[in-house]
């Protein structure tokens, strides 16, 4: 976002480069050495039960974290909305999308396809 504070911006993209300067963020993370952001923190390990996770579980984003982060986050029923891109590459192998071990009944909110043959899909979980 620091990229976005440029003065011929609208204001709109000003003010919301600012409002995502001072928002609190959490980065979960086993490897990075330091943040570049005040309204940053970083913590080791996610623990549904610790003061971060609950802290952010009320409305989050687990972005670029991959599989491992957000399967953790979806086993322990923090996610409300799942946003998956299929793309039409095979690679074999890699990680699983989704975690093991959990069943979720999904109402679709919205889907797009793309002139590459890309799907996005978006869902909700449903409440048990």
């Amino acid at each position: 976002m620091a990229a976005w504070t440029v003065p011929s911006e609208p204001p709109v993209v000003r003010e919301l480069t600012g409002i995502w300067q001072a928002t609190g963020k959490i980065v979960f993370s086993t490897t990075l050495a330091s943040v570049s952001s005040a309204s940053t923190r970083i913590e080791r390990t996610f623990d549904p039960g610790h003061g971060a996770a609950a802290e952010v579980g009320h409305r989050a984003r687990y972005d670029g974290g991959g599989a491992d982060l957000a399967g953790q986050a979806i086993k322990a029923g923090l996610v409300d909305e799942l946003r998956l891109f299929l793309v039409p590459v095979v690679v074999g192998g890699g990680k699983r999308a989704l975690p093991d071990g959990v069943h979720l009944e999904l109402e679709l909110l919205d889907m797009r396809r793309f002139a590459d043959g890309a799907v996005y899909l978006g869902y909700r979980p449903q409440s048990a």
